[in-house]
């Protein structure tokens, strides 16, 4: 076997290892995707209950105007059906308020003098971020300095008030990181996102987007419930079964914890790859637990208005509330509602314990009825995104070594666009060498 005819063999079959994939295959080089899961899309999956209810693991959208994901998926195969933008946010007394559109028409969301979240000076100020990053590329954005978000927002002149009640409940969802520490340049991205295009779901979950690419790689390409032990001499994959694998290149399509691990029998051990300046493989995780809850009747808590709820109460377990399948009907069987609820960061107590408090809550939220919604599933994700700080550039050099790489939101910034955009770039350089 000649090494050209070897494959390049990619360690997960998340969305990066996806995409670097179907790059390769359409530039018509063997691929070989290797993943211990019994199904692709690494944190992006769907699971479907015998009732019928299908559960993502975790709350999650698809941003529609990603570059990336314009890039590689059918979005008409996907079936999408948006989110209404804006939210319905329940300030600390009790009190509700809805925004709708609030990055898109902010003096018609806040409804200029009665809106009890900011004053009239923070809605034009959000008039001025909406001009400012419209007027750049999204790399130009994650190109710039950064700050943390919260002194980002501190120094641009809004109030404590609608920081409060509007941007660490919108955006802290967004980062899974309520004291909004994720870096601002990546926060000004975010916002860029959500004034141009929408908050979609595929009619029939999340896993729709892995399995599109997948399902375009041919047959035999993806081994599933196959784990790798670690990286040997050259270009070989061990696998834990103690079978050796020949490539022509490896590629980590993992996380940087998992990458450290694969890397440690490497032939001359990981300390090349490691001390090569610039390399990090960051660990830093964002954590969140998700509830799901059914609903039985007709009636959807949500009112079928397809907009977030959003808890602006720091210390509340219910941070943010959707309802799936008031967005696609799919979601639920017929005659029945789900209500997704996620608390966001490490509490110290098990999952009873948030089910029963997140319920509480609930019943505050939604009346005595809450009481009777039938628990299916809580989905504790420890590395539901990797932590994303002002001192971090927004990517990592994809290549490690001669013929080794990396790619995923961990060697850049933490969303399914850098997930994408590693995978293609990392599959380029391949292609070119």
């Amino acid at each position: 076997m000649t090494t050209t005819s070897k494959p390049i063999i990619i360690i997960g079959a998340g969305m990066a290892g996806l995409a670097c994939a179907t790059w390769l295959h359409r530039a018509g080089r063997p691929v070989l995707l290797l993943d211990a899961a019994d199904a692709v899309g690494g944190r992006i999956r769907t699971d479907v209950t015998p009732e019928g209810f299908r559960l993502d693991r975790g709350f999650q959208v698809l941003q529609t105007n990603y570059p990336e994901a314009r890039r590689v998926f059918d979005y008409g195969a996907l079936n999408l059906k948006a989110f209404r933008s804006g939210a319905v946010i329940r300030l600390n007394d009790g009190r509700e308020t809805t925004l709708k559109s609030p990055l898109q028409q902010p003096l018609a969301a806040f409804s200029a003098l009665t809106s009890p979240i900011g004053t009239m000076p923070d809605k034009l100020r959000i008039i001025s971020l909406v001009r400012h990053v419209l007027k750049y590329t999204p790399e130009e954005l994650l190109a710039r300095p950064a700050t943390d978000t919260l002194s980002f927002l501190q120094r641009y002149g809004w109030s404590e008030q609608i920081i409060d009640t509007f941007f660490k409940p919108f955006f802290g969802g967004v980062f899974l990181d309520r004291e909004l520490t994720t870096a601002s340049n990546f926060f000004e991205f975010v916002f860029q996102q959500f004034v141009t295009g929408e908050a979609a779901i595929p009619a029939l979950g999340m896993q729709q987007l892995p399995e599109q690419l997948a399902a375009r790689l041919p047959k035999g390409t993806v081994r599933l419930n196959t784990a790798v032990a670690g990286i040997v001499d050259g270009c070989q994959v061990r696998l834990t079964t103690g079978q050796v694998l020949d490539s022509s290149a490896v590629v980590l399509a993992c996380d940087g914890l998992n990458a450290l691990r694969l890397l440690a029998g490497r032939s001359g051990s990981a300390d090349d790859v490691v001390k090569t300046p610039n390399t990090a493989f960051h660990t830093a995780t964002r954590i969140t637990t998700c509830n799901y809850f059914a609903v039985e009747g007709g009636h959807s808590p949500g009112r079928n208005d397809r907009l977030l709820r959003l808890n602006a109460a720091a210390n509340a377990l219910a941070h943010n509330v959707a309802f799936p399948a008031d967005v696609s009907g799919a979601y639920a069987p017929a005659g029945q509602s789900l209500v997704s609820v996620s608390t966001h960061g490490e509490r110290g107590l098990s999952e009873a314990e948030i089910t029963a408090g997140v319920r509480e809550e609930l019943v505050a939220w939604f009346g005595p009825a809450a009481r009777q919604w039938q628990h299916l599933r809580s989905y504790r994700l420890p590395a539901a995104l990797p932590a994303y700080l002002a001192d971090q550039p927004a990517e990592q050099p994809l290549k490690l070594a001669e013929a080794l790489y990396r790619c995923g939101d961990w060697a850049a910034y933490p969303s399914l666009n850098a997930a994408l955009a590693t995978g293609r770039e990392v599959a380029e350089a391949i292609i070119k060498s």
